[in-house]
């Protein structure tokens, strides 16, 4: 038998308290073989997402059945109170399940998907909010920019340039340089020797943004989530083409573009710390609180459009030739 009301029954709507949440998923299963350093490279990213998120953005990490070290650690940050929320998975997921069911429960209109070795630079979060903001139909944002990525999956922001919906021109961006040959090297990929090479660059209300982005760390609306993001589940542990159909696809399928900061915010880790990972740390530890806008920041509205599958993929070939032609890549 229920004695009198409940009173959370008549307690006002929920007010959200930040805009903006990180999630990180986290998987390590031992602490030998290609695991034997990655709980060191885990604690970094997380001590950096830490010292370089303000009040704007909470922070859930997702506990993947990972081995005892990690949860432990887990149990200390949230003891401390320095991450807002923790998901224990008791057998692991998979990457991709995950991570979408983390975003699916959160309730701020940006949500960041990030690996367990990404990072994290003071002001990446500023600079990504500072895109979503001020530049019309955006559907994700990554704080790190590659000359790479022009032509993967961003037949809608390509679209966008040619209907000069925004403006677009190839520039040379020397600051970039360093931080770039980082990104390259994190995968053993070939190293960039002219600082001078020109990057696709669009601009709108004097906000500069690169065109295309990997999906190491991706800043996405959350509508997607709930609109072209599949419903169903990957039932993938990792790779197989999981991003790509749960997170790269999405977005150009959404009719948003697909864009990186115009600066470097974040860098990818490996499974390895290095000295200058430790020094980037160091410094956001000295920047921590400073120069942070914590006031609210506007939105504009974002619909996800579900095109015909057909079209799209035929629209997205056209649009591409025909920006190539255009826009001779340099």
């Amino acid at each position: 038998m229920r004695l009198g009301m409940n009173p959370q029954k008549q307690a006002r709507k929920i007010q959200l308290k930040c805009q903006h949440r990180l999630i990180i998923v986290v998987f390590i299963p031992s602490l030998d073989g290609y695991y034997k350093n990655v709980l060191e490279v885990f604690k970094l990213c997380l001590e950096s997402a830490i010292a370089t998120t303000n009040s704007n953005c909470a922070i859930t990490v997702v506990n993947n059945a990972s081995c005892d070290e990690v949860t432990q650690y887990l149990k200390e940050q949230l003891g401390e109170e320095k991450i807002d929320t923790i998901i224990h998975h008791k057998e692991n997921m998979g990457k991709i399940d995950a991570l979408i069911g983390a975003a699916r429960g959160s309730r701020e209109p940006i949500i960041s998907l990030s690996d367990v070795d990404i990072l994290f630079q003071h002001g990446w979060q500023t600079e990504i909010e500072n895109v979503f903001s001020n530049i019309k139909n955006v559907a994700s944002v990554s704080p790190i920019p590659c000359r790479n990525f022009q032509n993967y999956e961003t037949s809608s922001t390509l679209s966008k340039i040619l209907r000069g919906k925004v403006k677009f021109e190839y520039k040379s961006i020397s600051e970039n340089h360093d931080a770039h040959n980082k990104y390259l090297e994190s995968f053993r990929w070939n190293l960039e020797t002219d600082k001078n090479l020109k990057w696709p660059v669009i601009e709108s209300n004097n906000v500069e943004a690169i065109v295309g982005s990997g999906h190491q760390i991706l800043s996405m609306r959350r509508e997607l989530f709930f609109t072209t993001v599949p419903n169903a589940p990957s039932l993938i542990l990792v790779g197989n083409n999981s991003e790509y159909l749960y997170c790269d696809q999405p977005i150009n399928v959404s009719g948003g573009m697909r864009l990186a900061t115009y600066n470097n915010w974040a860098y990818h880790m490996g499974n390895t710390v290095e000295d200058w990972m430790r020094d980037i740390q160091k410094k956001n530890l000295m920047e921590q609180g400073t120069s942070d806008n914590l006031e609210k920041f506007s939105l504009p509205n974002f619909t996800p459009k579900q095109p015909n599958r057909l079209w799209y993929k035929f629209k997205k070939r056209v649009v591409h030739k025909l920006f190539n032609l255009l826009h001779k890549k340099r």
